[in-house]
C-alpha cells in the first residue's frame, strides 16, 4: 500500500481546528478533520501520531485513516473532509406501463387462499406474468408507496 504523507500549512491546521471545535458540521467531516490534524507531519504538528494510535483513540478502521489521507494527499483539503459520491449507476426495472400493471394487478382480487395481495405475492405474479425478469417485494413497496403519496396529495379518497 502506498504511502500518503500528510502535511498541513499553518492555515489548514487552523481551518482544522476550528472545524472539529466549534460549529455545526457533519460527524464525518469533523472526524476527518481529526485524522488529518493527528496525521499531520508538517513543522505546525508537535507531536505526530501513529495510524494505530488514532485508530484507537477515534474508534475507526486503518483503511478509513488510508482513504482520508489519501483523498488529503491527491485531491485537497475539501475533498478530504467531504465525503465521496458514489459513480455507480442504478438500473430502473420500473417503468410507467409496469408500474401501471402492478397497480391494477394490486387491486384485483387475490389468488385463491389469500385475503389481500402481500408485496411478495404481487412481486411473485409480476414474475410469473412475465412483466419483469425479477423483482423484489422492496421495488413493489416503492412504486405502491409513491402511489399513496400521490393519491393523498390529489386528495382522492378524502371525504372532508
Amino acid at each position: 500500500m502506498r504511502k500518503y504523507v500528510v502535511t498541513l500549512t499553518k492555515e489548514e491546521r487552523d481551518t482544522l481546528e476550528a472545524l472539529s471545535s466549534k460549529g455545526k458540521h457533519s460527524s464525518q467531516a469533523v472526524l476527518n478533520a481529526l485524522i488529518l490534524l493527528a496525521c499531520d507531519e508538517g513543522e505546525h504538528q508537535a507531536q505526530r501520531s501513529t495510524n494505530e494510535e488514532i485508530s484507537r483513540v477515534l474508534n475507526i478502521s486503518m483503511r478509513k485513516i488510508d482513504r482520508v489521507k489519501s483523498r488529503f494527499v491527491l485531491e485537497g483539503l475539501d475533498e478530504a473532509l467531504t465525503k465521496k459520491k458514489s459513480d455507480r449507476i442504478y438500473d430502473k426495472k420500473t417503468d410507467g406501463d409496469f408500474e401501471a400493471r402492478l397497480i391494477a394487478l394490486s387491486c384485483s382480487e387475490p389468488p385463491e387462499g389469500y385475503s389481500r395481495w402481500s408485496l411478495r405475492l404481487l412481486a411473485d405474479k409480476m414474475v410469473e406474468l412475465e412483466y419483469v425478469d425479477t423483482i423484489s417485494h422492496e421495488a413493489v413497496r416503492q412504486v405502491l408507496k409513491k402511489r399513496a403519496q400521490t393519491m393523498a396529495k390529489s386528495g382522492v379518497g378524502n371525504t372532508s
